[in-house]
């Protein structure tokens, strides 16, 4: 009986370990607010490295984890806004509407590439503020962990000190990374390849890689057999080294554009799940250049 007592009052007493809930969008933003809160920060992720981030229901549990959110950490630009603004409305959270603290946005913080001359409907999915796929360019990384860093300490002024310590060790890592896969990238500059979707514009502008075509015959638009016949004729015109895409997007249409233009299908992990190395964002890049590289041979 004492011992039960005991320990009653000792967790009356005790200040409840508060942690800041965050609800990311994507892998990537989930992976970076752990590196960021470690056990300070309770995280939730909506998307998986296997789902189209675009494309995402805004099912029951996503919208009750949203209820309890501290902070709501999205990519932005419009990439989620078949689902994202549904999921602030229905949880009646205050904290995660836009313009408030507790919504952060990393497409807000870095420079678009692709941000289009003019803009209507029937260009496709296009993205009015530019392309959202941020987070495989390491340099942008590199400005979004500052960001979040500087928002979650002000959210939880109590752990400040421990994001800011935890940003700056996890920074110096990353920037020693980026050094790393920068030389190893050097025989990949100039290689032409042809991509699924336009996801990838980051990574190959960082790398100096060439974009030459694109499966889909407009962006969000599955490939067609016209199209796709239109392509391989196209690359024999003008060869590519491979066909890339990220996990996932389908890979019919991959694999048929490049067994007939005899050169390898090349699935990268694009976010933290997309292949078993690629458990956190040190894992995406390492996996990321491993498999590009065998296209350089």
């Amino acid at each position: 009986m004492r011992i039960v007592l005991t320990a009653a009052l000792f967790a009356i007493c005790s200040p409840a370990l508060a942690a800041l809930n965050i609800l990311a969008c994507e892998p990537e933003w989930g992976a970076l607010a752990k590196e960021i809160g470690g056990d300070k920060a309770n995280v939730y992720t909506a998307t998986t490295a296997l789902q189209d981030p675009h494309r995402i229901e805004a099912r029951p549990s996503l919208i009750a984890r949203a209820r309890s959110a501290d902070l709501m950490v999205c990519t932005g630009a419009e990439l989620e806004i078949g689902w994202a603004p549904l999921v602030q409305t229905q949880s009646g959270n205050p904290k995660i509407q836009a313009g408030q603290a507790g919504y952060f946005e990393a497409a807000s913080v870095v420079p678009l590439l692709e941000k289009p001359a003019r803009f209507d409907r029937s260009m496709g999915d296009v993205h009015p503020a530019g392309n959202p796929h941020v987070h495989l360019d390491p340099r942008n990384i590199t400005k979004i962990a500052a960001a979040l860093s500087d928002r979650m300490s002000a959210l939880d002024a109590a752990e400040a000190a421990t994001y800011q310590a935890r940003t700056k060790a996890f920074l110096e890592r990353w920037r020693e990374a980026t050094t790393r896969w920068e030389q190893q990238a050097a025989p990949l500059k100039g290689i032409p390849v042809v991509v699924y979707h336009k996801n990838l514009t980051y990574l190959l502008n960082w790398l100096g890689m060439r974009e030459i075509g694109a499966l889909e015959p407009k962006p969000g638009l599955p490939p067609s057999t016209a199209h796709l016949g239109e392509l391989l004729d196209q690359l024999k015109r003008e060869p590519a080294k491979a066909v890339v895409r990220a996990a996932y997007n389908e890979p019919r249409a991959a694999e048929w554009l490049a067994e007939r233009a005899k050169i390898p299908s090349v699935m990268v992990p694009f976010t933290v799940g997309g292949s078993d190395n690629a458990k956190d964002l040190f894992g995406v890049y390492d996996e990321t250049m491993t498999r590009l590289l065998t296209i350089a041979k």
